[in-house]
C-alpha cells in the first residue's frame, strides 16, 4: 500500500518556512554569500585569497561560506562584493500594488545571464 506523503509549497524563502527569526534579512545574506561564494568558484579562489580580497580570515571565509554569517551586516556582506569588482545597486520604486509593503529584492546579472535569463533569487524583506 502506497504511503501518503504531505507536501507544502514553499515561499520561497526557506528560513521563513522554518519560522526563524530575522527570516528575511537572513535569505537575503544567504543570497549575497551565495554570489559570494559563485565569485570565488568563478575565479578559482583559494578561501585564502578570497578572504584577503574582502579583508578577512581564511576560517571566516569558511564559515561564511558554511551558512554562519549571521555576524556579518548587509551593508558589510554588499561591501565584500563591491570587493569582488562588482557594483551594488539600490534602486527604489514604488510597490506594484499600492498600499501594499515594500520588499527587498536581490539579483545577480551574471547568475541571471548565467542560466539563460531563468534566475532571479528573491528576498521578500519588508520595510
Amino acid at each position: 500500500m502506497a504511503r501518503k506523503v504531505k507536501v507544502e509549497v514553499g515561499s520561497g524563502n526557506i528560513f521563513a518556512d522554518l519560522k526563524l527569526p530575522d527570516a528575511d534579512t537572513h535569505f537575503l545574506k544567504a543570497q549575497i554569500v551565495s554570489e559570494i561564494y559563485r565569485l570565488t568558484n568563478e575565479r578559482k579562489l583559494t578561501q585564502a585569497r578570497a578572504g584577503k580580497l574582502m579583508g578577512i580570515t581564511q576560517p571566516e571565509v569558511s564559515r561564511m561560506f558554511r551558512g554562519q554569517f549571521r555576524e556579518y551586516s548587509v551593508d558589510r556582506l554588499m561591501g565584500f562584493l563591491t570587493a569582488f569588482d562588482r557594483d551594488v545597486e539600490i534602486v527604489v520604486r514604488p510597490h506594484k500594488k499600492s498600499g501594499k509593503v515594500g520588499r527587498i529584492t536581490f539579483s545577480s546579472v551574471a547568475a541571471w545571464l548565467q542560466y539563460g535569463g531563468r534566475a532571479k533569487a528573491r528576498s521578500a524583506v519588508p520595510t
